[in-house]
């Protein structure tokens, strides 16, 4: 993992000027919504929704990349997290979210991308256990990654940065 950079900040997933990549915590359809969904898609104009219309329906664990188009980042890579309670085996769907995302950015040749805590919103998934999910997840397909140098957790509010920091901590010590 040395080689590679993982960090957590609080902040807007839409302002990550210095990232290849973020990521969107996607609808099915692809389109603009509410959370990260909503502020990627009125930061990048409605070139994206027209790009990403041809690949939709997604699955939950699914990830698929577009243009950034106004972000200011070149690419936006969708996934479909799961809705808790609903879409099982809900940690491995959520799990599969970030190994995707890593695994489309490394062919893709990107060298950074951020991730916003997925499904944690509207999806309904636990706080504490999404961030253990996803920052394990990622700690582990890093050891892999030949391309990707910096992976960013962009968190919305003091509580998710806390929760993801915590578990990114424990598992870099």
């Amino acid at each position: 993992m040395a080689q590679v950079s993982i960090e957590c900040r609080q902040g807007d997933i839409a302002a990550q000027t210095d990232m290849d990549a973020v990521v969107n915590a996607a609808n099915a359809q692809l389109r603009t919504g509410g959370g990260v969904a909503g502020a990627l898609h009125r930061a990048a104009g409605p070139g994206l929704a027209e790009e990403c219309a041809p690949m939709a329906p997604i699955r939950p664990g699914q990830a698929v990349i577009s243009g950034g188009h106004g972000l200011p980042n070149r690419y936006v890579i969708h996934c479909l997290g799961p809705v808790y309670g609903r879409d099982e085996p809900a940690e491995r769907l959520l799990a599969d979210c970030y190994r995707n995302a890593l695994r489309l950015a490394e062919r893709e040749g990107l060298e950074s991308l951020a991730f916003p805590a997925l499904s944690t919103g509207a999806f309904g998934y636990p706080l504490e256990d999404a961030a253990r999910c996803a920052v394990s997840t990622v700690v582990a397909e890093s050891a892999a990654l030949t391309r990707v140098k910096r992976i960013r957790f962009v968190l919305f509010d003091a509580a998710a940065l806390a929760a993801h920091r915590t578990v990114l901590d424990a598992l870099t010590r």
